[in-house]
């Protein structure tokens, strides 16, 4: 198969202010465009249904990493490349710089972005996991201003989203960590590199294990915290079980259910054991 380019029409924005007034003006139904490296996938499968795209690469309101004291808040427009250059945001979120490594190769973590990330919804997403253990915000804007959302909850189904149609993904918030955090991150796929993942993990822990938080990627619709299995480590309870109820893998062309169940159980016990 192959998609025609004279079937499609994109609108550059100068500015945050032109981009959500075309957003909400209805006339067509824009989906925004930032750094592509999903968008030209599916371009060359002929696989996009919208054929009307909103670039938004040259917004500046969407850039920028900017350090608070009790917060790191980063622009949508973030590249995996700005993350792994940003020396204190790897320090104080070592999980987010270990999936930026992870993403791709050199020419997508030059170009491809956080709030793409994010926005392409995709269960099989390197970053969604990491966000999700540290509980992490992210900004909506639209003409009717702009409004924070926990980014647990974020996604209400398979790449779907809370975000409305005239909305844009504009800056993400990572709430800063208290000290003496165990964490991990895995990514298990077919290859070391360039490779979408079968089973996804992030993981943190205080050392008083009263605080625990457990995500996974590739095991459900959704990027999933699992907050049962979180529940039953702090109760000394069977895990795995817990564990087991609350994946919800499928069979595809990568892996199979019940391996993706095992790969997470055995993730999750190494974890547990600190032999991650």
């Amino acid at each position: 198969m192959r998609a025609y380019v004279s079937t499609f029409e994109v609108r550059s924005a100068k500015h945050l202010g032109e981009a959500v007034d075309l957003l909400a003006s209805g006339s067509k139904s824009w989906q925004p465009l930032a750094g592509g490296t999903d968008v030209m996938v599916s371009f060359a499968a002929d696989k996009l249904a919208n054929h009307h795209f909103l670039d938004i690469w040259q917004l500046d309101e969407l850039r920028g990493i900017c350090s608070g004291e009790n917060e790191i808040t980063l622009g949508a427009l973030t590249t995996y490349s700005e993350i792994l250059r940003h020396l204190e945001l790897c320090s104080a979120f070592p999980l987010l710089a270990a999936a930026a490594a992870e993403t791709g190769g050199v020419a997508t973590q030059n170009r491809g972005t956080l709030g793409g990330n994010i926005i392409n919804a995709s269960p099989a997403a390197d970053t969604p996991p990491v966000l999700l253990v540290y509980e992490a915000e992210v900004e909506l804007t639209s003409v009717r201003g702009a409004r924070w959302v926990p980014y647990c909850g974020f996604h209400t189904g398979y790449k779907q989203t809370l975000r409305a149609p005239d909305e844009l993904l504009t800056r993400i918030r990572l709430p800063r960590l208290r000290s003496g955090m165990r964490s991990c991150y895995r990514k298990v796929g077919p290859r070391r590199a360039q490779a979408i993942s079968k089973v996804c993990f992030a993981a943190l822990a205080g050392l008083d294990g009263a605080d625990i938080r457990i995500a996974f990627g590739s095991v459900a619709p959704v990027p999933l915290r699992c907050y049962r299995t979180e529940a039953s480590i702090r109760q000394g309870l069977n895990s795995s079980d817990s564990l087991t109820m609350e994946l919800a893998p499928i069979n595809d062309v990568r892996s199979t259910a019940a391996y993706r169940t095992r790969v997470a159980q055995n993730l999750l016990t190494a974890f547990l054991n600190h032999e991650s």
